[in-house]
């Protein structure tokens, strides 16, 4: 399937309780808080776990229903894993052999249903995809149960449960890395992905694998994350107050970030940002090079370049 191909979601199969569904969401930052409030908002009933039990209490008197403990994962349609990588991978193996014995169990009330599809969905949202994946196809496939890797493409520079928001989601792309399956297998799998995230309201979906995902990331996000928390550090930064605009705004944003998950992500994707961050010090130098030597022309025509790629760029996205 294309990786900008549109899916169309079917009735998920291998699902409990048709009337009310149930989403365990695992971690409740930002992302996950935020599928947690959109989740309640369209009806659906929330059961949930966070390491801080102080923001799993708060979020039980808004939205969150109960615990994700073992009983409740079986009874899941969806199952969100909003942590970081490790969290996420460590997460499945503690409950993989719950997670197996729901899914044979729905194969057992319908013998049709691949193991791809029966039982709880779980999904990660985590940055990074190769680190999450590689271990948690191995386990999903010995063990027998559905997982797909997902990467919401929504955030905002804030972090924690008292920022999230159940329109977050609204409009936004989501990545979807599915496991090495065949064609009707997978066009299952993805079908019902689909349907499962209805309820967030995604804009547009792409499919992808973890190697592509992971060196565009490295780029469209990890890279813009380091050129803004370096871009500060001059210390002329001190001063800009009176003389900053939109231009500061925009490139400082994501100069606040959470350091301990920011960290992780990008030492998982370090050969793929290390990557980019030499480009950009390849091109940053041409820039310093014409400055100091008082090269108009060179400069013009480096600035001119950049205009010319960024409009392309605005027009193939128009298309």
């Amino acid at each position: 399937m294309d990786g900008r191909a549109s899916l169309r979601g079917t009735a998920p199969a291998g699902a409990c309780d048709r009337s009310r569904p149930t989403v365990g969401i695992v971690g409740l930052g930002l992302i996950g808080g935020s599928f947690a409030r959109a989740y309640a908002a369209q009806g659906w009933r929330v059961r949930a776990t966070d390491i801080d039990q102080a923001t799993l209490d708060a979020a039980r008197i808004e939205v969150v229903e109960g615990e994700l403990d073992d009983a409740a994962i079986a009874r899941c349609d969806l199952i969100v894993l909003a942590a970081y990588p490790d969290a996420c991978v460590s997460w499945l193996e503690a409950h993989a052999g719950v997670l197996s014995r729901a899914a044979r169990e729905a194969r057992e009330a319908d013998p049709t249903l691949p193991a791809c599809v029966a039982g709880p969905l779980v999904i990660d949202t985590a940055g990074v995809k190769e680190a999450v994946c590689e271990r948690a196809f191995r386990l999903a496939r010995a063990e027998g149960f559905a997982f797909l890797g997902t990467h919401p493409m929504a955030g905002t520079e804030m972090s924690g449960f008292a920022y999230a928001r159940a329109d977050l989601f609204a409009g936004a792309p989501m990545v979807l890395v599915p496991p090495a399956l065949d064609d009707i297998a997978r066009l299952m799998l993805l079908d019902r992905a689909l349907e499962l995230l209805r309820p967030a309201g995604f804009g547009s979906f792409s499919v992808t694998t973890p190697a592509d995902h992971d060196r565009v990331i490295s780029f469209t996000s990890q890279l813009a994350h380091v050129v803004s928390n370096a871009y500060v550090k001059s210390p002329t930064a001190q001063e800009h107050h009176g003389f900053s605009a939109g231009s500061y705004r925009d490139l400082t944003r994501v100069a606040h970030l959470n350091a301990r998950m920011w960290s992780e992500l990008m030492i998982d994707n370090a050969r793929n940002l290390s990557q980019e961050i030499t480009h950009l010090i390849c091109a940053l130098s041409a820039y310093r090079d014409a400055l100091e030597d008082r090269d108009t022309e060179r400069l013009r025509a480096l600035l001119a370049e950049g205009d010319r790629i960024k409009r392309a760029l605005d027009d193939t996205r128009r298309d």
